[in-house]
Formats: C-alpha cells, sequence, structure tokens
C-alpha cells in the first residue's frame, strides 16, 4: 500500500462533543459549515469556476445561465466552508475560497440515497456493514491560489470535526482523474487497482454498464513513482489517510472526468493523523 505499514487508530475512542462553531481556523483561514442558502449558492459559484471555467466540465443552459454548479443533492446535504477573512468579496463577505459537500446516511436514507450510488453499486457494502454510520463526501474544490497543505489541513480537520461530533464511521465516495480516455489514463488507474484495492469486507463495484476496468497495464509494467506523480493531489490524499479504492472506474462525460470510487473506513485512518489532527479534531480548533 502507498503508505507501508497502516496502523489503526485506538480503540474505544468516545464521540466528540456537539460540532464547535467555527470548526477550526488557521490564520485568516476559517473552516465551518455553510449558515444559510446563500452561503450555499456562494459555494455553488465556487464549484462553477472551478469545475466548468477552469476544468472541462459541460454546462447546460441553467447551469450557465445561473453560473452555480448545482443539483437535487445539494438541499439535503451540509457543505463545508473554507473562508478567508482577509479576502472580500464586492458584498464585503470573507471569500469562500474551498468547499466540500456532505451527507450522513440517515440523511440520504430519508431521500433519494447517496449520489456515488449513480455510478457505483454501494448498498451490498453498506448492508455488510448495517451497524456503522457511513458518510459521503463529494464536490470537493479550492480556488487555485489557496491550493496550499494549510488549506487542505483546515478542510480535513473540518471533515475530521464533523465525523466525530456525529460518530460516523466510514467515509465513502467518487473521486476523479481528468480525462475520459481510460486508456490515457491506465498508469494511474493501473497503480490504484493493483496496490489499493479494497480488501473484500470494504469492496465495491462500479455498476454495470458504467465500469471500465482498471486493471489496464500488468504489475510489472508499473513505474511507481511516475503513477504516483499522475494521480490527482486528492486522491493521494485520500491514501495516505489509509483509503481503499473500489473495482471498476466510471466515465462521468458531463464533468470530464473518470471516477474511482473511495472507501475510507475510520478505523482504517493512519494514526499518525489522528494524532495530528486530535482524536477530537482540536488541533486547529478556534
Amino acid at each position: 500500500m502507498l503508505d507501508g505499514l497502516r496502523l489503526t487508530m485506538p480503540k474505544g475512542l468516545r464521540t466528540a462533543p456537539a460540532i464547535p462553531e467555527p470548526l477550526g481556523r488557521l490564520g485568516s483561514l476559517e473552516v465551518r459549515l455553510a449558515h444559510s442558502p446563500r452561503e450555499v449558492k456562494r459555494a455553488q459559484k465556487l464549484r462553477f469556476k472551478v469545475f466548468y471555467e477552469e476544468m472541462s466540465a459541460i454546462a447546460d443552459v441553467q447551469t450557465q445561465m445561473t453560473r452555480r454548479d448545482r443539483d437535487a443533492f445539494d438541499a439535503i446535504c451540509d457543505h463545508l466552508l473554507v473562508i478567508d477573512h482577509d479576502t472580500r468579496t464586492k458584498s464585503g463577505d470573507p471569500a469562500i475560497v474551498g468547499t466540500y459537500r456532505l451527507l450522513r446516511q440517515d440523511v440520504a436514507a430519508r431521500h433519494s440515497g447517496f449520489y456515488t450510488a449513480s455510478e457505483f453499486d454501494v448498498g451490498p457494502l453498506i448492508g455488510r456493514h448495517s451497524g456503522l454510520k457511513f458518510l459521503e463526501l463529494g464536490r470537493s474544490c479550492v480556488l487555485p491560489p489557496y491550493r496550499t497543505k494549510r488549506t487542505v489541513e483546515l478542510l480535513w480537520h473540518g471533515i475530521w470535526s464533523y465525523v466525530r461530533s456525529h460518530g460516523l464511521d466510514v467515509m465513502v465516495g467518487c473521486a476523479s482523474l481528468e480525462g475520459t480516455d481510460p486508456d490515457r489514463l491506465a498508469l494511474p488507474l493501473s497503480f490504484l487497482h493493483h496496490n489499493c484495492r479494497a480488501p473484500e469486507a470494504w469492496q465495491v463495484t462500479a455498476l454495470p454498464g458504467r465500469s471500465v476496468a482498471m486493471d489496464r497495464l500488468p504489475p510489472e509494467a508499473i513505474d511507481t513513482k511516475a503513477a504516483l506523480h499522475a494521480l490527482p493531489p486528492l486522491i493521494k490524499g485520500y491514501l495516505r489517510l489509509g483509503a481503499y479504492i473500489g473495482d471498476g472506474a466510471v466515465i462521468d462525460r458531463q464533468f470530464g472526468t473518470t471516477d474511482v470510487m473511495i472507501v475510507l473506513p475510520v478505523s482504517a485512518i493512519n494514526a499518525r493523523y489522528v494524532n495530528h489532527y486530535g482524536v477530537d479534531a482540536t488541533r486547529y480548533a478556534a
């Protein structure tokens, strides 16, 4: 695996207290949940800027007119925001510079399920672990000037605080490699398949009819250093934490990406990251 020996979290961790507000602070940057529909709209505008203007997502007429990346899941999700208090918008608000979308299993069950289920067969995974609480992570993006270690650390601090406060056990979600030609992505896809696949208990497969084979190269043909260089920082970050990769990739032509399934049990998180952020997410507590 990517990090060699994987340590597990200390046993008997208690659930952290109710979610603090904000979730964390580092210099001028603050991480917290969106407080209002207006802030969710601002997060959607940030997503549009990254996914549609910077990357290669294809906007329909409504998306182009509103200049917001949005779907039906936004209404039932919590929206994690990184805010820079040293940068102001034209309206005088502190700038939103990063965001993550969070959907708890209990909320998803009362509505239309997880977004991830449109690409991967998550039902059997959830069924095998019916006593655990799942959290779906998605729509992650950060403005280019803020793609730094401190911003990423603050985002993960916010997620960890949310996980601990809600007593969540497993994080899942789609992560993307840019491009829709799997042959051009043969090296990183094959590396993930041969080195990071989930064990049977945590296995998830892409939906029939959407699945694209990841084992495009044999293990002996993989240059590990080059493969790691080709992986997006987000996927490498998940792997460092202790995440597993599902079986099969999915082409998302709207967003111009090839998606893989991330499965990150809290019990598998590398112990050094638990110690870094604090068992109860206290490292960057405001």
